[in-house]
């Protein structure tokens, strides 16, 4: 079985727009939902979850930056436009813990911009993408599913 993982910050949310993304973490709710998507992610991503058994996000975050995520997904209707199941979220406080998701939902492919993460991750997920953009990361994706 195919299992695709993301991260959201700077993965699927752009916390690119200034230092620590404060409107995303400690702004009001508007300003918040007001964070763009990284580009091109939501399309990326549904082209790639039809392509694997399950897609799952799996996030480092505390519970504000979680509720917050969550919101944030659903009010950009995320789970309608990518093909994600809403009930496929996974998050830790420590960002090695996500080696621990990853082996409990058998991730074959995980995305993620932090190089500690894709580190911890190494033996428990074959293929491993450091984010910098989505048409970089579809690509190398699509590459490994063809065995290329």
């Amino acid at each position: 079985m195919k299992r695709l993982g993301i991260d959201v910050g700077r993965v699927i949310i752009d916390g690119s727009s200034g230092a620590g993304d404060t409107s995303f973490f400690s702004g009001d709710t508007a300003a918040m939902l007001r964070t763009p998507a990284v580009p091109g992610a939501f399309e990326a991503i549904a082209r790639l979850v039809p392509l694997f058994d399950e897609a799952w996000l799996v996030s480092k975050c505390g519970p504000r930056v979680q509720q917050r995520s969550l919101e944030w997904l659903r009010h950009h209707r995320f789970f309608e436009r990518t093909g994600i199941a809403d009930s496929n979220v996974r998050f830790c406080l420590r960002r090695p813990q996500k080696a621990i998701h990853c082996a409990d939902l058998a991730i074959t492919h995980f995305v993620d911009d932090k190089p500690d993460v894709i580190a911890a991750i190494k033996p428990v997920v074959a293929h491993r993408y450091l984010f910098k953009n989505w048409v970089a990361t579809e690509t190398a994706i699509r590459r490994d599913l063809a065995g290329v």
